[in-house]
């Protein structure tokens, strides 16, 4: 399978932070389809693309106003997007957030990468908030003052560090 986009999804609640992480694949020769049809190897395949995201989560440094916080897998599913030859693989994830009223510090550290293929990320923080500092390396847009989204080109090299300022 070929990456070809990600979507990466972000509401921020006043007590957690819920992210759905999309990445869809060209496969032209359907081999996901075979793996679906098959409930024990769909099966191991979840719990192995659940494993294989959380390595990489638990690889991060993520804070909120200073305080560590843990993002946790708590599903996984797989499908297709227009045909048997375009898979796409969906992550929820979870962790708690310590936000108040007021100014609030979104923090993450992780390793610098090349993009293997373009992706775009949208926050959605709380109604009544407004973002109010963003260094995401990357040129965003702000709709609403409470809607943040960039994008990611293939082969643009990732910052490591990212940093959301935003008061509710």
């Amino acid at each position: 399978m070929i990456p070809i986009y990600g979507y990466g999804i972000f509401n921020v609640c006043m007590n957690e932070v819920i992210q759905h992480v999309i990445f869809e694949y060209s496969d032209p020769k359907r081999t996901y389809l075979e793996v679906i049809r098959d409930e024990s190897r769909l099966k191991e395949e979840l719990i192995n693309l659940r494993d294989n995201m959380q390595y990489f989560l638990d690889n991060e440094v993520v804070k909120i106003n200073n305080a560590r916080v843990y993002p946790k897998v708590i599903s996984v599913d797989v499908g297709f997007a227009g045909g048997y030859e375009r898979p796409f693989i969906k992550y929820t994830i979870v962790f708690e957030a310590p936000i108040k009223h007021g100014i609030n510090i979104y923090e993450d550290n992780y390793e610098p990468e090349i993009a293997e293929y373009d992706y775009i990320v949208t926050w959605v923080f709380p109604r009544g908030s407004k973002v109010v500092e963003v260094d995401v390396g990357f040129p965003y847009e702000l709709i609403n003052e409470r809607i943040l989204t960039f994008r990611v080109n293939e082969g643009s090299e990732t910052p490591g560090y990212e940093r959301i300022v935003f008061k509710v």
